[in-house]
């Protein structure tokens, strides 16, 4: 094992490890938008708070989301002591500085703090309320000859341990599920406006990040090729930089704007 010690103590494995780790929070992200798009379907926030419940619930997506969060924290505070290094060892800056890079690949390190604060933020108002303060409940009743679902409010009866309880009804066909109220959850924290700020201003460093980030990691595993360079190039463009976070972005965004005009 020591030629794998070597590999990553050297100075091109110290970036290959925070390349993996950068894709592996990239295909995060695509996931995790996929999911919470369900916030925009009008269903009373039906679709949303059962997909709440299965990523909470289910084994194998558990523990990704527990090598999730340990990839977070490592590829930040990974980041920052490469940075620390790389000043450390130029301690005196160039008098004049002629540089093609990009701006964001010169300031990945303060773009990487903004989003671990951005992420701190996140993990508090939603992950952290969901799994250890009390939640409202919400009944929804789905016709299955339809699909159309009603929604309505409920005490809470239920201890916070249970997330979801499932009732059907073979004579009548429906399909009765008790949940907890993420959705509300979101909906109120989005009436903020700092909040949304916040996330907004987070999604454009996301972006900035992303830009460079995506290109980087290919580049430094080595498939920098003419043939493949623009399309990593268009993906991390297209992909990464503009669509993710405009998608993220949109969330607040959106319940911010439904609470103004009063919805």
């Amino acid at each position: 094992m020591s030629w794998l010690t070597k590999t990553l103590s050297s100075s091109i494995g110290k970036k290959v490890l925070m390349s993996l780790t950068g894709l592996f929070l990239c295909t995060f992200l695509v996931v995790h938008l996929s999911g919470n798009l369900q916030l925009f379907k009008k269903d009373g926030g039906y679709s949303f708070n059962t997909y709440a419940v299965f990523m909470t619930s289910f084994p194998p997506i558990k523990v990704i989301s527990y090598l999730n969060y340990f990839f977070i924290l490592f590829h930040a505070f990974w980041g920052l002591y490469l940075e620390y290094q790389n000043r450390k060892a130029r301690p005196v800056r160039y008098a004049v500085v002629r540089n093609s890079s990009s701006w964001s690949s010169r300031n990945m390190a303060i773009l990487g703090t903004v989003l671990l604060v951005y992420i701190v933020v996140h993990m508090g108002d939603f992950w952290y309320k969901y799994h250890n303060e009390p939640l409202p409940y919400v009944q929804y009743v789905e016709d299955v000859r339809t699909g159309e679902v009603a929604a309505s409010e409920m005490p809470s009866t239920y201890t916070q341990e249970v997330k979801k309880v499932e009732i059907s009804d073979l004579e009548t066909g429906t399909h009765l599920v008790i949940v907890k109220d993420l959705y509300k959850v979101v909906s109120v924290a989005f009436q903020n406006p700092l909040l949304v700020i916040l996330y907004i201003v987070g999604m454009i460093a996301l972006a900035y990040h992303l830009y460079h980030g995506f290109q980087s990691a290919f580049q430094t595993l080595g498939w920098n090729h003419p043939k493949y360079t623009p399309l990593v190039r268009f993906i991390s463009t297209w992909i990464f930089a503009i669509l993710i976070p405009i998608g993220y972005a949109a969330m607040p965004v959106f319940f911010y704007v439904k609470h103004l005009m009063g919805n």
